[in-house]
């Protein structure tokens, strides 16, 4: 059995190719167990889940698919042309769930990923059986303030290459104004490698992090907000007490949007809670998947046009 915080393996990596490019995600767990997709932010990927998922998955409590979405810590570049404005994000997970034929799918997103699901949730929800968010972008923090440098920056030519170049430097890494302060605890080498290797050497991953940055406004999380009473299936938010970015005020008001909502805190934890307290978090939606929502189908057929990497 793998460590649970190892990362993903490129032996453990599956390839789906959608009409925007090809997106890698590892599949975690019994085929038949009720499947939940993960959803990082931007300049992150799947790595920062495996502390989560892999204790799910070999509990069997869950098929957990852990992707590396294309929003800056991906190896394999979108195509050129692909859209990834916020919305064109949205429609590529959205894509994503009907080419693996997911069903009744628990989303859990975190940080910038947690935007990007409640979108899900309000644009693309027939597909969804639940939803999980942890600390995450919401309202008019979207981004929080600290990292809107990245937002303006996004749209001078060479800034993202210029940017990664702090990101050679891992104790730099530690740097509130980088991951330090989303994370209690230093990141293993690894995980922060994973991330910072696609941006420092590939210019397609730097292009497509660029197009999500420069789109990413209030007009979609507010919108969203507008509409969240619509979404009655089974939601949890689970908000870290030390978050620096993400205000304990808003994780109640997400609950008091949501027709079904279940809040519960993480506490010794800032952003990245499935870094910092994977074992309180792999509690709370162990207990969330098995006792609340609609039951995932059995079925173990591989999805159409998926295979394996590496």
């Amino acid at each position: 059995m793998a460590d649970a915080a190892a990362c993903f393996h490129a032996s453990e990596l599956r390839e789906v190719k959608l009409p925007a490019g090809t997106v890698q995600y590892a599949d975690l767990g019994p085929r038949d167990a009720p499947p939940l997709v993960f959803v990082h932010g931007v300049l992150a990927n799947g790595n920062l889940w495996r502390k989560a998922a892999r204790p799910l998955a070999a509990r069997g409590v869950a098929r957990c698919i852990v992707p590396h979405w294309p929003l800056g810590g991906h190896e394999r570049p979108m195509a050129a042309g692909a859209d990834l404005s916020i919305p064109g994000v949205v429609r590529l997970i959205a894509s994503f769930l009907e080419a693996l034929d997911l069903r009744h799918v628990t989303l859990v997103g975190n940080d910038t990923g947690g935007a990007l699901c409640q979108l899900v949730a309000t644009e693309h929800p027939d597909r969804l059986g639940r939803l999980v968010l942890t600390s995450c972008d919401a309202f008019d923090n979207f981004l929080p303030l600290m990292f809107r440098y990245l937002q303006w920056g996004s749209h001078v030519p060479g800034f993202i290459l210029a940017s990664a170049q702090l990101l050679r430097i891992r104790a730099a890494r530690r740097l509130p104004f980088a991951y330090g302060w989303l994370a209690k605890r230093p990141v293993a080498d690894d995980a922060s490698d994973s991330v910072a290797r696609p941006l420092l050497t590939n210019g397609g991953v730097r292009r497509d992090a660029a197009k999500v940055l420069s789109d990413i406004s209030t007009r979609y999380t507010l919108a969203a907000a507008e509409r969240l009473g619509d979404f009655k299936k089974p939601v949890l938010i689970a908000w870290s007490t030390e978050d620096r970015f993400f205000p304990r005020e808003h994780a109640e008001r997400l609950a008091r949007l949501f027709k079904d909502a279940r809040l519960e805190w993480i506490d010794d934890a800032y952003t990245f809670a499935a870094e910092d307290n994977p074992e309180r978090l792999v509690a709370l939606i162990e207990s969330f998947v098995t006792t609340r929502g609609p039951e995932a189908p059995a079925d173990p057929a591989d999805a159409p046009g998926a295979r394996r990497s590496g």
